[in-house]
This record gives structure tokens, C-alpha cells and sequence, in this order.
């Protein structure tokens, strides 16, 4: 039987799911100025495992009620936190960071029971999360405004930098952890307080960070977490006391928070989708490029990435002999338990979005537009109840077909031919999304050239950017605006003030 197809029909990793979330899931529960919430008159919304399809844990809703009381408490708390010295911040945030790794064993299995990541992906995430923390906790003592010569007049004219005040963070499902850290790290560091929206679908990890965030005593009110489903979230970016939104998610979710939003005028910062191109070109390194296309193209997250390379546009030359290692490269990996750490891919995040996906992988393989080369159905056997699909590639798809244009946010491939520089990067540009691209060449001068050319927010020559916390990352067009990581992520957590003192 193939690799990417279940063998057998034993369902012990059901129990091995089951008893582990026994020991480790506590009722994600309301986080509001230093308080928890375990009830509330909403109700509580069950959670599934994405591996087993069981319900695992639930979480509680927080109502319109919880949201302003949330709201509230990140208002009372501003002031005492944005006076709170540099060093103090500092101190704090890399407690914080230091918590993350001295946890990481136990956040690494709620997150493989959150969302179906396999280990090594989910723990990763978190190291990169504590990354973050620790990068920007040294940014409290470097925020600096300018002193302006003045005219026509004799004055002092300066500027100084302000926290917007309360922070709406909504967090996406598929790497919780580090989009929290992400969001809190420079939005504490300039001295914001924060509202986290954590995710429905995975909110499991993010009530363990509010756990560390009262160990290492993170004040009261700075940080707190309402979790739910969409009422939730559009009760806080409606919310008046809120001055600024940061949200990371779909491009039709992030339209409905611009139109809650609008009603206050509350400023957002938008980390949306993708519809990533891989160019590989006929003098690329073929193996290198090959294990990179097929992994993080159709492996890697179950495909639900928003930065991940998904368009692969190969030179004609090269295209068959290439797509044979892509396919090879792909039907190689192991697809199953997350919890076993020899898996490279675990299922989707919910019984809708696996529906969904095999609906897409369906009406493209009928539609005759491409070539299905390999995967395209779910997994059988001791999987058949989780959320699985084996991990598909089509190949010479029709630049204009739905799956060369839009982000399916699943483990589909759309493979392309191209003759030309030209033609290739028409393809790549067919799509509203810009948040991403990738060129393989070892010719400088083309790499430098297509890197210029492409639009997207990141570009990624001969490998995939690591996206360390020093590194600005974002898009354009449905991909969003606004820029997290680096000094451009502290900045959008930041307004400048002008002071002008006539002598």
C-alpha cells in the first residue's frame, strides 16, 4: 500500500489523543484583568481533535458583556503600564520568552492537539514565538522621537512616539502561538495593552501563554485573551475602547473587520492570504528546488500557510524531469499521527476545511484543466475519522483556472510550465494576492532581477525565508497591509506626537 495511505486499521493513536487530552486540556477559558472566566452566559463551543475528529475540550464563549469587561480592564491597566520603566518591560517580556522554552514540551503536545500540526512544526512555532518576545523585548529603551529644526519662528519642535492604548489581537488558528507572540511582543513593548481574540479552532495553546503571562507577572489588565467564535471578535473590533486592531486570518474575514472597524474609524494592521509563486528556473539546484516545491507546496502545514509556495511555475525545459521529483519528493513522506514525530503531515483543521479542499481537488481534476499527478483523496483505515487528505498536485494547470489564481489553503500543488521571464512572472501577477514569492536560479543577475520584479511582500531566492523577528513581513492587494516583525511590526503599534514649545 502507498505511503500516503493509511496501513492497517489499528486505532491506538486514538487513545494516545484522547488520554493526553485528558491530562492536558483545561476549559480555555476567559483571561480579563488578572481573572479567569469559566462560565459565562453565552455558553461554551466544543472543540475536535483534527486527528481523531473526537471532541477533546470546549471552550468558554465570551459574550458582548465579557468583551467590554476585557476592554475595560486593558483600559485601567494602560497608564500604569505604558509608565512602567523600559528595563521593567524588558525584564518582563524575556521572563515571558524564557517561560515559552522552560514549557515547550507541554505546548508543543497542546498544539498538536490544537490544529493537527505535527511536533516538530508546532514546536518550532513556539521557539519562534519566544524568538519574538525575546527580539522585542529589547525595544522599550530604543523608542526615540526627533527634535525638528523650526521656522519661522524660535522653538523647540520635537516628536514623541505613543502607544495607540488597547490593542484588539485576532490571532489564526494555524500557528497561534507565535501570531500572539508576534502581536504582544511589540505591542507591549511600546507600551500598548492587549485584548486576544484566541482562535476557536485552536485555542488551547493560547490559554496556556495567558497562564505564563500571570506566572511571570505580566500586571493585571496588560494582556488578555477572549476566546469564541465570530460574534466574539466582531464585539471587540466594534468595541469603542479599542484604538487599534492587528488581525491575521482570510482576506473575506478581514473585509468584516474593516467594516466594524469603520464605525470608530479604529486603525488595522491586516496579515492576510496568499497565493505564493515558486519559479524555478532551468539553471536552478533541480534536487534542492524539487524537495523545497513538493514539501512546503503540499506538505508542510497540510498546506494551510499563507505564505507557503503553492503556484509552482517551472521552466519548460526542465518541467518533466522536474514534476517526476516533486511527485517522488511528495509520495515519500509519512502522513498520519502528528503525536508520532516520523510524521512530515497530519490532517486538516476541521472536518469543513477538509470538505471544502477535496471539493476544490474534485472540480479540477473534472474540469480538465490540469493533470492530476498524484494524492487527491482522503485517508482511509485507523484516519478515516480524522481529517486527512493525501497531499495532491496537478500538474500543467491552466493559468487561469481557480486553483493557478486562488488560495485554497489546503495540501493542493498547481504546477505550471513557462518559456520566459516574461511569462512566468504573468502568471505569478494573475492573482490579487502579494504577500510572498520565491525564485530558484543560479544566475544573480536573474535572481535580483525576478526578486524586483515579483509583487509580494517577501521574496525568497534558492530556499524559503525563516522569517526570523528582525525580518518586516507582509503584503498587498487581498493580501493585506501592514508589516509584521522587525522595527516596521514595533512601529504599527505606534502614533507619533509633535510638541512645538515657542522661545
Amino acid at each position: 500500500m502507498s505511503s500516503m495511505t493509511a496501513s492497517g486499521h489499528s486505532r491506538a493513536h486514538v487513545d494516545l489523543h484522547r488520554n493526553l487530552a485528558e491530562k492536558t486540556l483545561r476549559r480555555a477559558a476567559i483571561y480579563s484583568g488578572g481573572n479567569w472566566v469559566s462560565s459565562t452566559a453565552s455558553g461554551t463551543m466544543e472543540h475536535r481533535n483534527p486527528t481523531t475528529g473526537e471532541v477533546q475540550g470546549e471552550l468558554v464563549i465570551a459574550g458582548s458583556s465579557e468583551v467590554d469587561d476585557a476592554v475595560s480592564a486593558a483600559r485601567a491597566a494602560l497608564a500604569g503600564w505604558r509608565s512602567t520603566p523600559a528595563d521593567v518591560k524588558r525584564s518582563l517580556l524575556r521572563s515571558l520568552a524564557d517561560a515559552i522554552k522552560a514549557n515547550i514540551d507541554d505546548l508543543e503536545v497542546l498544539g498538536v492537539l490544537d490544529n493537527g500540526n505535527t511536533r516538530a512544526t508546532v514546536r518550532a512555532a513556539a521557539l519562534r514565538g519566544a524568538d519574538f518576545l525575546d527580539y522585542y523585548a529589547g525595544w522599550p529603551d530604543k523608542l526615540s522621537g526627533l527634535v525638528i529644526p523650526s521656522y519661522p519662528g524660535d522653538a523647540l519642535n520635537y516628536t514623541v512616539p505613543e502607544p495607540f492604548g488597547v490593542v484588539a489581537a485576532m490571532v489564526n488558528w494555524n500557528g497561534p502561538l507565535v501570531a500572539t507572540c508576534r502581536k504582544i511582543g511589540p505591542a507591549l513593548a511600546a507600551g500598548n495593552t492587549v485584548v486576544v481574540k484566541s482562535p476557536e479552532l485552536a485555542p488551547f495553546q493560547v490559554q496556556r501563554f495567558a497562564e505564563l503571562c500571570e506566572a511571570v507577572g505580566i500586571p493585571p489588565g496588560v494582556v488578555n485573551i477572549v476566546p469564541g467564535g465570530p460574534e466574539t471578535g466582531a464585539a471587540l473590533v466594534s468595541h469603542a475602547g479599542v484604538d487599534k486592531v492587528s488581525f491575521t486570518g482570510s482576506t473575506a474575514t478581514a473585509k468584516k473587520i474593516m467594516a466594524a472597524a469603520a464605525v470608530n474609524l479604529t486603525p488595522v494592521a491586516l496579515e492576510l492570504g496568499g497565493k505564493a509563486a515558486n519559479i524555478v528556473c532551468a539553471d536552478a539546484d533541480i534536487e534542492k528546488a524539487a524537495a523545497m516545491a513538493g514539501m512546503y507546496g503540499a506538505v508542510v502545514n497540510s498546506g494551510q500557510g499563507c505564505l507557503l509556495p503553492t503556484l509552482l511555475l517551472v521552466e519548460d525545459g526542465i518541467y518533466d524531469a522536474f514534476m517526476d521529483r516533486v511527485v517522488s519528493v511528495v509520495e515519500s513522506v509519512k502522513i498520519g499521527d502528528p503525536l508520532d514525530r516520523a510524521t512530515a503531515m497530519g490532517p486538516l483543521i476541521s472536518s469543513g476545511a477538509r470538505d471544502r479542499v477535496a471539493s476544490i481537488i474534485d472540480g479540477a481534476a473534472a474540469s480538465g484543466g490540469s493533470t492530476l499527478l498524484t494524492g487527491g483523496a482522503r485517508l482511509g483505515g485507523e484516519f478515516e475519522d480524522g481529517y486527512f487528505l493525501q497531499p495532491t498536485i496537478f500538474g500543467d494547470v491552466d493559468p487561469h483556472a481557480k486553483i493557478a489564481r486562488e488560495e485554497i489553503f489546503g495540501p493542493v500543488l498547481s504546477a505550471l510550465r513557462f518559456d520566459s521571464e516574461e511569462e512566468a512572472l504573468s502568471i505569478a501577477h494573475g492573482t490579487r494576492y502579494a504577500l510572498s514569492g520565491f525564485v530558484h536560479t543560479n544566475d544573480v543577475r536573474r535572481a535580483h532581477r525576478m526578486a524586483g520584479a515579483l509583487k509580494a511582500g517577501s521574496v525568497s531566492v534558492n530556499g524559503i525565508n525563516p522569517l526570523a523577528p528582525s525580518v518586516p513581513f507582509g503584503g498587498s492587494g487581498d493580501s493585506g497591509f501592514g508589516r509584521e516583525g522587525g522595527e516596521e511590526g514595533l512601529l504599527e503599534f505606534v502614533r507619533t506626537k509633535n510638541v512645538y514649545v515657542s522661545l
